[in-house]
């Protein structure tokens, strides 16, 4: 059974039409593959930032270590696992926003 199809509603209403459920499908996939895009290059800004800009961002120190010693080991791990949870939280409304829309009134 497709996982975005309702259930069939006991009492006996009428299912959305199913153009209806085509569109709501591709909204909500075009909203996840714009989000991926701007998560994606977010990631890809991170990592290539904290590379290119290793010299200038060597002049600064954190807690006595370069910043960009501390960038390479532990900044960018933290902003990857920040972006991670920004995806989970993002998709599980966009998830329930669909689900919603697709109960029955």
């Amino acid at each position: 059974m497709d996982p975005l199809t309702p259930p069939p509603d006991p009492a006996g209403a009428a299912a959305p039409p199913r153009a209806t459920l085509q569109q709501l499908r591709a909204a909500h996939w075009k909203s996840n593959r714009n989000m991926s895009a701007a998560l994606l290059a977010a990631w890809l800004l991170t990592t290539f930032c904290s590379a290119f800009y290793a010299r200038a961002l060597a002049r600064l120190t954190l807690f006595g270590w370069p910043l960009s010693f501390y960038m390479a080991a532990q900044g960018a791990a933290l902003i990857y696992l920040a972006l991670i949870g920004l995806y989970a939280w993002r998709m599980r409304r966009l998830d329930l926003a669909l689900r919603a829309q697709l109960e029955l009134p």
